[in-house]
């Protein structure tokens, strides 16, 4: 019939908007994440002694922020290559470098979330057994924002799972 998509070519078209579209979503939460937490900066009198509060005094905050930047950077770079697989003939094999990548990308921004949520637990609650005080008594901005940061990276985190199991399951017809 004229005017009528066949399936495969639907089920093509939906697979492509839905990466893209989840490429974009992690491309904006790490972005954001990245960004939130790089900015991330308060002075608080604490004792008497003024005292700055700021991302780059933790190696954990560190890497959790340059994490997201990586990611970010990499989700353009996937965003290129899905557009180009939309008009290309493309092989499983191609899918399985996109699940590579979307699955070391996952590692990594995992990775990071792991790090900066238990420093935050630690900012958050203390450890009284090693006598570290709760520090988020006296910063609750750059703990709120250290906090939602956080959730915008497991946001991502989410995102990049979703697409690596989706290329996954397109690279499973490998033929040797």
């Amino acid at each position: 019939m004229a005017g009528t998509v066949s399936p495969p070519l639907k089920t093509h078209k939906f697979f492509f908007l839905t990466q893209i579209s989840l490429r974009v979503l992690a491309f904006a939460a790490s972005l954001a994440a990245a960004w939130m937490m790089l900015t991330n900066k308060q002075n608080a009198l604490v004792y008497g002694i003024w005292v700055t509060a700021s991302y780059s005094y933790c190696s954990a905050f560190k890497f959790f922020a340059y994490a997201n930047l990586i990611a970010c950077a990499f989700s353009v770079v996937s965003l290129f290559l899905a557009s180009i697989f939309r008009y290309t003939a493309i092989n499983s094999t191609s899918y399985f470098a996109m699940f590579i990548h979307d699955l070391i990308i996952t590692l990594l921004l995992m990775a990071g979330c792991a790090a900066a949520t238990a420093i935050g637990f630690v900012g958050k609650y203390g450890v009284s057994q090693a006598g570290w005080l709760p520090l988020c008594d006296h910063f609750p901005p750059f703990c709120n924002r250290g906090s939602a940061a956080t959730m915008l990276s497991y946001a991502s985190v989410l995102f990049y799972m979703v697409l690596t199991i989706i290329s996954a399951n397109k690279s499973r017809q490998i033929q040797v």
